[in-house]
């Protein structure tokens, strides 16, 4: 399907030089970039991803970790 956009001379400009750098044509490059950029654009966002891994935790620290650790310092040179 052939498509119709306007963008700036400067982007133009830019992706004529990649084309011809690595060897492919303008209609190829667009294509790649927008899959590329539509592929990024359906996965959740980093941020989204993060606050659900932490929305599943729960509130306090982990109670094997916390005694793990209590008991390292214990032995630790730290102790007067």
């Amino acid at each position: 399907m052939k498509v119709a956009i306007s963008i700036p001379d400067h982007l133009f400009r830019a992706a004529d030089r990649t084309a011809k750098r690595l060897r492919v044509p303008r209609s190829q490059l667009y294509r790649r970039a927008l899959e590329a950029y539509l592929k990024r654009a359906e996965r959740p966002d980093v941020t989204e991803r993060l606050d659900a891994v932490h929305a599943k935790k729960r509130n306090g620290p982990d109670e094997a970790w916390l005694a793990h650790g209590l008991e390292a310092l214990r032995r630790s040179e730290w102790e007067d």
